[in-house]
């Protein structure tokens, strides 16, 4: 079946522009491997199960940051807040060090980097891996949640940052 695939596969960029009008959560993915935090933005965030608890995203094969990831005994997974657009613009950049101010942050209980003003924290524990295309599917276990600022969420539509607006109750 899929040796047929991809000759009905779109082309990337009619499913790029397709995707753009799909709006997602903004998460940072932090880490601490040999001492050194790690760190990247994902819009691919979701939850998995609830028993047990699980979460996924997805990395970019080529990302800088996995191989660091990959082999960190467990992660934090950041949600953002609306008014964090700059923090995942910084943590979407390369060739700067994400954790340097203005970036707020401190280490969790079991080491890895949890961001300060975020709306919750989820410890996790590596799960499963596999690669998906050309991106890999991390799974983690959630073993530790704290909920900060359950207030609006920061999200991702049509390559810009937002905030989100409910419609007013009936």
């Amino acid at each position: 079946m899929t040796d047929t695939l991809p000759d009905r596969a779109v082309e990337a960029e009619h499913f790029r522009r397709a995707l753009a009008v799909h709006a997602s959560g903004v998460v940072v993915i932090t880490a601490q491997n040999d001492g050194v935090p790690v760190g990247l933005t994902a819009t691919s965030f979701s939850s998995v199960s609830l028993e047990p608890p699980l979460v996924s995203f997805y990395v970019d094969q080529s990302s800088s940051t996995w191989p660091w990831l990959r082999t960190a005994d467990h992660f934090a997974v950041n949600i953002l807040a609306s008014d964090q657009a700059e923090v995942a613009s910084r943590f979407a950049r390369k060739n700067i060090d994400r954790f340097a101010p203005p970036t707020r942050w401190r280490p969790g209980p079991l080491g890895a980097p949890l961001l300060q003003d975020v709306s919750a924290h989820l410890v996790c524990l590596p799960y499963e891996t596999a690669e998906v295309g050309d991106h890999i599917l991390v799974v983690g276990l959630v073993a530790e949640v704290t909920t900060h600022n359950p207030g609006r969420p920061l999200l991702y539509h049509q390559g810009r940052f937002g905030r989100f607006l409910p419609h007013p109750e009936d």
